[in-house]
C-alpha cells in the first residue's frame, strides 16, 4: 500500500484506519475514520496519492527532532569492536496529494500510540520520541505499518568494555525505505566513552528493489545541514 496511487475514487484501509478520496464537484474531500473522522477538502483537477512512511516524531504535533530508541535488554561491546544488529522502530503514515510537480501534505496518523522521554538533565536535556526494542542479530518479522527495521551498526572505540542502553538519533537525518515487505532505516553509533557516543542515519537500503520514502522535511521545504548527534548524557 506503501507509494502512488491515482486520485480519483481511491481508497484503502491501513488497520482499522480508512482512508478514502471523494469527487465533490468540483473538487475532492479527504476522509480519515477510525470511530473519529477527519475531512479536508482538496482544490486540485487530477494528481496522485502518495502514502508514504515517514519519520515518526509528528504525532501528537512537532514537539522534537529526537528519538530515543532503548533495548530492552544492555549491550556490553568489547573494546576496539564494531558488530551489527537489528532494531524495531516506530511507523508513522503519511497521506501526500502530488500534482504540477509539487507535493502537499494531506494528513499523518500512526498505529502507535506515541510517548516522549527526556534525555539528559532537566535544564540541559532534550525531549525524545521514546521507543523500547529487543536486539536482534537477525531481520526481525515486523508489521510494517507498524514498526519498521533499523540496522545500527554499534562501534567501540574505547579501550575498555562498555555497555550500551541505549540510542539517540536526530531525526532531521533519517532516511527511510520500504518494499512489500517492510520499512527500513539504517544507522551506526560510535562510542568514544562510557557516556558519550555520536549517531548518524545511514543513506543506504537493505536491498535492492526498495523505494525511498518522501523525507517529511524535504516536502515542507526546511532546509537541514546537521547529520550526526552527540549523546554526551550517557548511554
Amino acid at each position: 500500500m506503501f507509494g502512488y496511487h491515482e486520485l480519483p475514487d481511491f481508497s484503502t484501509k491501513i488497520g482499522d484506519i480508512s482512508i478514502r478520496f471523494e469527487k465533490d464537484g468540483s473538487f475532492y474531500r479527504y476522509v480519515r475514520e477510525n470511530g473519529d473522522r477527519k475531512e479536508k477538502n482538496l482544490f486540485t483537477n487530477s494528481g496522485r496519492v502518495i502514502i508514504n512512511p515517514v519519520e515518526p516524531v509528528n504525532l501528537p504535533k512537532e514537539i522534537t527532532n529526537f528519538m530515543q530508541i532503548k533495548f530492552e535488554k544492555p549491550f556490553l561491546a568489547e573494546p576496539k569492536s564494531s558488530v551489527e544488529v537489528y532494531l524495531t522502530f516506530p511507523i508513522e503514515i503519511a497521506i501526500f496529494v502530488a500534482a504540477k510537480k509539487s507535493v502537499g501534505l494531506i494528513d499523518i496518523f500512526s498505529l502507535q500510540k506515541p510517548k516522549y522521554t527526556l534525555y539528559g538533565n532537566p535544564r540541559t536535556g532534550i525531549i525524545c520520541r521514546y521507543w523500547e526494542s529487543k536486539i536482534y542479530s537477525e531481520i526481525p518479522e515486523v508489521d510494517k505499518y507498524r514498526e519498521g527495521v533499523m540496522k545500527l551498526r554499534i562501534t567501540n572505540s574505547d579501550d575498555e568494555w562498555i555497555e550500551v542502553g541505549s540510542v539517540v538519533l536526530d531525526i532531521y537525518g533519517m532516511k527511510i525505505y520500504y518494499d512489500e515487505e517492510m520499512v527500513y532505516s539504517a544507522a551506526s553509533m560510535n562510542v568514544t566513552s562510557s557516556k558519550v557516543a555520536e549517531t548518524r542515519f545511514i543513506e543506504r537500503p537493505l536491498r535492492d528493489g526498495m523505494k525511498k520514502a518522501l523525507e517529511l522535511y524535504v516536502a515542507r521545504r526546511i532546509a537541514v545541514t546537521r547529520s550526526k548527534f552527540i549523546m554526551e548524557w550517557g548511554l
